[in-house]
This record gives structure tokens, C-alpha cells and sequence, in this order.
């Protein structure tokens, strides 16, 4: 029984993404068409019709498994604890720091081994 409705759940998702495809063609395609007129217009159009495509396909089982992992996401953003601007200015600071002395080790190293190749090849 359950096969027969995840069978029913596998075509109507199909049919689901074949509206949610035609929308946006349709929405690229009305865009070019109406390249004249207003770009508000224009722009208002696209974000209704992308509202509906993006709506029907969270419809989908894919739909619901991308919106359920950005809520998820997006708990887990709240959890995480964002460093302050005074470590963060020591850290840019160190960082700073680290990338001038490996230039200048790496400049060094460069003005070594080319006074050495020029000293060989003469």
C-alpha cells in the first residue's frame, strides 16, 4: 500500500517540477519579451513568478528536505558564538603579521636562490 502512494508522491512530483520548469522558462521568456517596457514592471513579474515556482516545488519531497535543512540551518546559525570586534581586530592583526614575515622570507629565499642560479650560469 505505502509503495503505491510513494509511487502516486513520485509522479505528482514529477509534474510538480515539469510546472515549476515551465514557470521559469516562461518568466526568462516574458522578460526578453517585454525588454521595452518597465523594468519595475518587469522585475515585480519575476519575483511573483519566482515566488510560485520556488512555492510549488517546496511542495516536492526535495522541496521539503531543502526547506527543513535551512530552518535546520538556520538554528544552528543562532548557536554559534561570533567572536568580538576587539578579537577579531587581534586576530587580523596576527594574521597581518604572519603574512608579512612569510613575504619577507619568501623574498629572501627568491634573492638567494636567483644571486646563486646567476652566480652558476655566470
Amino acid at each position: 500500500m505505502s509503495e503505491k502512494i510513494e509511487s502516486q508522491d513520485s509522479k505528482l512530483d514529477l509534474v510538480k517540477w515539469a510546472i515549476v520548469i515551465a514557470i521559469v522558462v516562461a518568466g526568462i521568456y516574458a522578460n526578453s519579451y517585454f525588454s521595452a517596457g518597465s523594468l519595475l514592471f518587469r522585475t515585480i513579474g519575476l519575483l511573483i513568478a519566482a515566488g510560485v515556482a520556488g512555492w510549488i516545488a517546496s511542495q516536492t519531497v526535495k522541496g521539503r528536505s531543502f526547506v527543513n535543512l535551512c530552518l535546520d540551518a538556520r538554528t544552528e546559525i543562532r548557536k554559534v558564538v561570533w567572536p568580538t570586534r576587539q578579537e577579531t581586530t587581534q586576530t587580523t592583526i596576527v594574521v597581518l603579521i604572519v603574512i608579512f614575515i612569510v613575504a619577507i622570507i619568501l623574498w629572501l629565499l627568491d634573492w638567494g636562490l636567483n644571486g646563486a642560479v646567476s652566480s652558476i650560469i655566470g
